[in-house]
């Protein structure tokens, strides 16, 4: 079956996942997470992507961001894959691909999913075992949301501004989403439409996304189509 189209609404967020070839380490070292995350930045200025929370494990990687056009996100990763193969390439003597083919992307519904995306990002490298808690991971934009580190990297999405009204309390209230676990359910509808490359959110938000990009929003049924009535 074919793919569908890649969706992009300007200034509706987007989760974005990238992940290496064959499920191929991309990111050996500290330098190379430096340097992915430099790159990242200057093509996310060029292109006006908004980055509101991202992560890099070893062989992928997660970001939630809002692009001002329908083009932004796509030249921005387009132009950050092809400039890191080239370094990477480089540092470790080889050649070839890196990627798994292009990068997957769902546009997610401000309301009540946005939050639950920068959590499963930030959560990740939890998730995967490979920290106690998201605190404890650097190469994500937790220490940003939750901490108050400065990042240039990282900017704010209005749901994450909306949670308090000073820096402090809005640092607070973060962190305490994180003392649950996110429910399976949610689980599954981001893995799900990230995958599919269909919306996540509501039915309506859905329905939304569809009238304005002529892109059904909903798994097509399988199967052939039923002989109609009954009997001959």
């Amino acid at each position: 079956m074919a793919r569908l189209p890649r969706v992009h609404l300007p200034g509706v967020p987007e989760h974005v996942i990238q992940r290496g070839n064959n499920k191929q380490v991309c990111f050996a070292c500290d330098d190379d997470f430096a340097a992915y995350a430099n790159w990242l930045q200057e093509f996310a200025e060029k292109f006006q992507v908004q980055l509101h929370a991202w992560v890099f494990m070893t062989n992928h990687v997660h970001l939630l961001c809002t692009a001002t056009d329908h083009t932004g996100i796509s030249l921005m990763m387009q132009s950050l894959g092809r400039q890191y193969v080239r370094y990477f390439n480089r540092r470790y003597n080889r050649s070839g691909t890196l990627w798994e083919g292009r990068f997957k992307s769902c546009l997610v519904q401000s309301e009540q999913y946005v939050l639950a995306v920068y959590r499963y990002i930030e959560m990740n490298p939890v998730r995967a075992g490979m920290v106690p808690a998201a605190a404890n991971y650097h190469w994500s934009s937790h220490g940003v949301n939750a901490l108050g580190w400065t990042s240039a990297l990282c900017q704010p999405h209005q749901c994450y501004l909306a949670l308090a009204t000073t820096a402090e309390e809005r640092l607070q209230y973060y962190r305490g989403l994180f003392n649950a676990e996110i429910n399976e359910t949610m689980l599954q509808h981001i893995r799900s439409a990230t995958k599919s490359g269909m919306a996540l959110g509501s039915e309506k938000f859905k329905q939304q996304v569809a009238a304005l990009t002529g892109r059904r929003q909903q798994p097509a049924k399988r199967g052939r189509p039923k002989a109609g009535g009954k009997g001959g």
